[in-house]
């Protein structure tokens, strides 16, 4: 199932273009806005795969958002593809990989245009995004799954200098920028996927690959993440975590390589869909 945030109404989509609005399908049940169907994911599902699909509805894709557009917490996961590690110039994380947060006013939806902050070294990073679906506090491993309601693309979009300020460095702020966390087109539930733990994912910029990845690489999956997390807070419905990104990331590039006004960001995963972001300078 692929369910998509329209202009704020949670929708089933059915094909391009066109999907089910939850909340009339459902008679007012659920939502509209996805954050009411994620606090009721269980009882959605049941729902969902038993009913009629209700009325088809075409819609605009220019109106589709993030997935889920207020988490209560977004989190994200750095060093957890080996390559990327060593690219960094860091040893390979030897238990849960460095958590930080994207903040929720950088989230945004699948096409936008983001303006690069003047004298900024923004970067780029592609990640699965894995979405919340059951609240999770103590989950086992092999438990972990039945926690998530799906998956969806997202890039971690990471301007280097306020990262990485010394004395101390400001990851969360880094990459929390108008714009730096966009996710979509839609989430995709994980039986949808022929192997959900080896997954394709990749970054372009203005046609040039400059990553390529498999999810099948993570050093901490997503079920050990869940549970690893869910050991020392609980996670909610509709709560984001930002897997991780692959290799070839500006900064570990030689020379060093960041966004410039006039490119454009593709960022794709297998089975989902793809992002595009175009870059102008600030006015500022």
């Amino acid at each position: 199932m692929r369910l998509a945030n329209v202009g704020g109404r949670t929708t089933i989509v059915i094909g391009p273009g066109a999907g089910v609005d939850v909340h009339r399908a459902s008679g007012g049940r659920f939502g509209p806005e996805p954050r009411a169907v994620y606090a009721l994911w269980s009882e959605f599902l049941v729902w969902a795969r038993s009913s009629e699909p209700g009325p088809v509805e075409s819609f605009d894709p220019h109106l589709l958002g993030p997935p889920s557009p207020e988490p209560t917490q977004v989190f994200a996961f750095g060093l957890n593809y080996r390559a990327h590690a060593s690219e960094a110039g860091f040893d390979a994380p030897d238990g849960l990989p460095p958590v930080f947060t994207k903040f929720c006013s950088a989230l945004t939806g699948p096409v936008t245009t983001v303006e690069l902050p003047r004298g900024g070294t923004v970067d780029w990073e592609v990640e699965l995004v894995a979405v919340i679906g059951r609240s999770a506090r103590h989950v086992a491993v092999e438990d972990a799954w039945d926690h998530v309601a799906g998956l969806t693309v997202g890039n971690d979009f990471s301007e280097r200098t306020a990262q990485l300020r010394p004395p101390a460095p400001q990851f969360s702020l880094g990459k929390s920028l108008p714009g730096f966390a966009p996710t979509g087109p839609w989430l995709v539930t994980a039986d949808e996927f022929a192997d959900r733990d080896d997954i394709a994912l990749g970054c372009e910029i203005d046609g040039e690959e400059v990553q390529f990845g498999r999810t099948s690489d993570l050093i901490m999956p997503i079920p050990e993440l869940v549970a690893e997390l869910s050991k020392t807070l609980t996670l909610l419905p509709g709560d984001l975590l930002f897997t991780g990104t692959p290799e070839g990331v500006g900064v570990g590039r030689e020379p060093q390589r960041f966004l410039r006004p006039g490119e454009r960001v593709r960022t794709w995963v297998e089975g989902i869909g793809e992002l595009e972001q175009t870059f102008v300078a600030s006015p500022d």
